[in-house]
């Protein structure tokens, strides 16, 4: 038997988003929507001298897929490098579309499988990610690969 795709765990991630205050100094801001479902993230940063996130701001207008992933972003965003996020994104996405058998080794991802056989909730669930790591390398003039 298949998991739900909105569970309990789900849920409470979803009224749990850290750093939902936007950044009033941000380096970067990026903006994702999802066309498929209407979702869209904003995700503000700052970066330190050794080029990691040093404060995140975020406003999220999701669905719960959406709101989850953007609090587990949010948990784990503050101290990673540009390189660290596009991984994580890169790896969320191989894990959603089945290109990879884990989501990689960002906390709390594995809650994503049972979304794994509904492409259409993708995007929403790849949203924070995707505009984290494009507003990090904003900040650090870094090309998004």
């Amino acid at each position: 038997m298949s998991a739900p795709l909105y569970n309990a765990q789900i849920l409470r991630l979803a009224t749990s988003i850290p750093h939902q205050e936007r950044l009033a100094q941000a380096q970067a801001t990026v903006s994702k929507r999802s066309p498929v479902c209407g979702s869209r993230v904003t995700v503000d940063v700052t970066m330190d001298g050794e080029g990691r996130v040093a404060q995140l701001g975020q406003e999220v207008r999701a669905c719960a897929l959406g709101q989850a992933s953007a609090a587990l972003m949010g948990e784990h965003a503050i101290g990673r490098t540009p390189r660290e996020l596009a991984a994580a994104r890169d790896a969320l996405a191989a894990f959603l579309a089945g290109g990879r058998d884990d989501p990689g080794d960002w906390p709390g991802l594995e809650i994503f499988g049972p979304a794994r056989p509904h492409a259409a909730r993708h995007p929403s669930i790849r949203l924070a990610f995707e505009a984290v790591a494009e507003a990090a390398a904003q900040a650090l003039s870094e090309p998004v690969r």
